[in-house]
Order: structure tokens, then C-alpha cells, then sequence
């Protein structure tokens, strides 16, 4: 028998963590064991498991070990597989006494292990048994978003978590996880906005009627310390038309384009000074044929001159904080000529009805040439195209360290502004 020392070594197909449980069942194996047999004999008296007996589940965050009895043979090689065909990696000591496992069980799985070895004659021995693992006592879920349906180029995906995750190696596990694919394929990359939050987006916008599906794969999956991903349901999206309404302040017109071709061009008024509409790129949020708008909702005092309690229509909302495209038949005169608003982008009721109608959430709304800040890329709405895609990669756990880029929503923001 050769006495060279070797260590044989189980590679993983996937990265997951897991708990273990399980009763060992065996399987017949040949009952031959002349030393130039062919067949291989039933290893049963050669090797122990340290897996529970009696059907009983494995603790997943216990490492397998399997251990040769006496010094009359030796493991040549373990494989052990879940249901799902992942492979639990595992190292073999060089004498070939013991094998134990390197990587993560999988809580609440169930597990197939064949064991391969030689006794003192090197004749092939083989044994097989399996076991389950108990399910997680702690499970993260990911909720993803936005509601299955249509939506504009713009939309950002999200994945809103049951718990938070601080720990960046276990977000790398969360994000390996986390499935996105396109039809056509696109470049792309999930960005963590805080520990429970994430968006992912493409390096240029959706093509025009791709198919999108977001999907986790983290059942059973070990995320922390005593941590184990749960059950998610997974999403589908179609995308319209490339809709992009370009509002320029300084000239006081909107462009709106449809797949590149200009379709319509708008007279428009935009924020005044002191409430300069927020410049950059935003994403239609929703549509809301009537709101009504006041200025005490955004810190303006009543009864002094800048107050206002407007009935609105058409309103096409771009922030959380209140920025819409709506109808503003009060200031018609200002259109293509003076910014006179309160932060929105105004515009007749014809045209405001017809941009409403032309529309749909994920639509491109850009404002450009105004006195006002950029767009928040996180808290108030979606300012996801803001970050050059150099930076919003920056924010993966499997790039490089995150460097947060999160604004946090001001409450006494959230309102309507005219």
C-alpha cells in the first residue's frame, strides 16, 4: 500500500452556510471483500459519522465529520450533496483518517454521502448514508420591488430585507444570492442603500421592452451566526418605451422624447427662487389625477405671502417630499417665460393631461439648468441615475469597501409643494 501522505479535498459549487440534523441511513454494499475483488465492499464497520442517528436533524451550524475506525483502512474521498445538487466542501487529513467539512451546511436540507475507502490490502471500500439538517430558528427574507407590471427605463430594482445586515462578508452572501436577469442582458449592479436596503440598476438605462426577473436564492443559505436565509418570492418586470421629459429651467421648456424621437415640447415654469427645483434625473414614482397642495405641508407659514391650498390635477409625482409635473393653470402666463413655482414643474391643464397619459412610474423626469440641489440619490425617491455608475458600484459588497451614499428621508419633507 502506498504510505505517500495525501490530502484530498471537496470543492463547493456554491458558497452557503447551513445547519445539520439528520438520522444516517446506510446502503447495502457488496458483502465480497477478497482483496482482489472487483466490487467494492460495504465500508459500514470502517468508517463513523458524526451525524445524529435515529432520525434525528443535524445542527447546520456543526461541521460533518466522517472518521475511520482502527488502523486497518483509510477515506480515499467523501462527497456529500444536498437535494438542490449543492456540494459540501470538506478536507481529508493525510493519513486518511478523518474528513470534515469546510463549508456551510444548509439549514433545513437534506443530504446524500458516499464515502470511498481501502483497507490494509488497498481493496475499495464504499459507504453511503444520509441525513437531514435542522431548519433555521432565524430567517432572512427579501421582499423585492417594485409591484410586478410595466414601468418606464428608469426603475430601479429593490430588495428590502427582514433584518438588517451589517457584517460585510455576510452582505457578500446576500448579494451572491440575489438574482437579477435581463432579456436583453445588461450590465448591472446591486447597491446597498442602508443594512436592509438595496437597489440594483443597470449601467445605462433598461432597453425598451426588455424582461427582468429578480430572484433569491437564499433558502437555507447560512448569512451570519445562527443566521440562514428563508423563502422569497421572486419578481417580474416589463419595460415600455425609453420615455424622457427633460424640463429645462432656464429656457422654460420640457423636451419629451420617446425612444430618442422628440414627441412633444412643453411650455413649462419651474421653481422660483429660494424653492429651486431639484436639479438631475428622477423617476416617475406614481400619478395622482387630484391633490391638494399647501404650503403648510412644506414649512410655509399660513397667511403669509408665499402660502398657498390649491386644488392640482394631473400630478405626476418625482419625490417623496412633494416635486411633481402637474397642471398649474394659476400661473399660465408664466409658462416658457419665468420660474414662479414652489419647487414643481408647471404647465397648462392640456398638457399636463397629456404628459400624465403619456407616462408611466420608471419614466425619465430630468431637470436641468436650475439654482436648485441635486437630486437626493437615496430617501426621496429614486436619484439612482445621480451616481456615476463608477460610484454606484462602490456601494456592492463584492466590489470593494461601500462608501455610503444613503440620504435619509427628512420627515417634514414628505409633502406637496406647488
Amino acid at each position: 500500500m502506498n504510505d505517500t501522505p495525501r490530502i484530498r479535498t471537496v470543492v463547493s459549487c456554491t458558497f452557503l452556510a447551513v445547519t445539520v440534523t439528520a438520522g444516517a441511513t446506510a446502503c447495502a454494499g457488496s458483502e465480497d471483500h477478497h482483496p482482489l475483488s472487483t466490487r467494492p465492499y460495504d465500508a459500514a464497520r470502517q468508517v463513523s459519522f458524526s451525524a445524529p442517528a435515529d432520525g434525528r436533524k443535524a445542527d447546520p451550524d456543526k461541521a460533518l465529520e466522517i472518521t475511520a475506525k482502527g488502523s486497518d483502512g483509510r477515506i480515499t474521498d467523501v462527497t456529500a450533496v444536498d437535494a438542490a445538487g449543492h456540494h459540501l466542501a470538506g478536507e481529508l487529513t493525510a493519513d486518511g483518517q478523518r474528513w470534515r467539512s469546510t463549508g456551510s451546511l444548509t439549514a433545513g436540507a437534506r443530504y446524500t454521502v458516499k464515502v470511498a475507502t481501502e483497507d490494509a490490502d488497498g481493496a475499495p471500500g464504499t459507504r453511503t448514508f444520509t441525513f437531514e439538517t435542522a431548519p433555521a430558528k432565524r430567517s432572512l427574507t427579501v421582499e423585492f420591488g417594485p409591484e410586478a407590471g410595466k414601468y418606464g427605463v428608469g426603475q430601479p430594482i429593490t430588495a428590502d430585507l427582514s433584518l438588517p445586515v451589517k457584517d460585510r462578508k455576510s452582505r457578500a452572501v446576500v448579494e451572491r444570492a440575489l438574482k437579477v436577469r435581463s432579456t436583453p442582458s445588461v450590465e448591472g449592479s446591486w447597491h446597498w442603500v442602508d443594512d436592509e436596503k438595496l437597489h440594483y440598476r443597470p449601467k445605462e438605462y433598461w432597453p425598451a421592452g426588455a424582461v427582468i426577473s429578480a430572484t433569491a436564492n437564499l433558502a437555507g443559505v447560512k448569512v451570519g451566526d445562527k443566521l440562514y436565509g428563508g423563502e422569497s418570492e421572486p419578481l417580474k418586470l416589463t419595460i415600455g418605451d425609453r420615455i424622457e421629459a427633460v424640463a429645462d429651467a432656464g429656457s422654460h421648456y420640457m423636451t419629451v422624447r420617446r425612444n430618442g424621437e422628440v414627441i412633444n415640447t412643453i411650455p413649462v415654469t419651474t421653481g422660483k427662487p429660494g424653492f429651486s427645483t431639484r436639479n438631475g434625473i428622477k423617476v416617475v414614482l406614481g400619478k395622482e389625477y387630484f391633490v391638494r397642495m399647501r404650503g403648510t405641508s412644506v414649512g410655509i407659514a399660513a397667511g403669509s405671502s408665499e402660502s398657498y391650498d390649491l386644488p392640482v390635477y394631473y400630478a405626476t409625482r418625482v419625490t417623496w417630499s412633494g416635486e411633481y409635473v402637474h397642471a398649474a393653470p394659476w400661473s399660465v402666463g408664466s409658462h416658457g417665460v419665468a420660474n414662479v413655482s414652489h419647487g414643481c414643474v408647471g404647465m397648462s391643464t392640456g398638457n399636463a393631461a397629456w404628459f400624465y397619459e403619456t407616462v408611466r412610474p420608471g419614466d425619465i423626469v430630468k431637470t436641468i439648468n436650475s439654482y436648485g440641489d441635486t437630486m437626493d440619490t437615496f430617501g426621496n425617491g429614486f436619484g439612482d441615475w445621480n451616481l456615476p455608475w463608477d460610484k454606484w458600484r462602490k456601494g456592492s459588497a463584492l466590489v470593494e469597501p461601500a462608501q455610503s451614499a444613503a440620504n435619509p428621508p427628512d420627515p417634514t419633507r414628505l409633502r406637496p409643494s406647488i
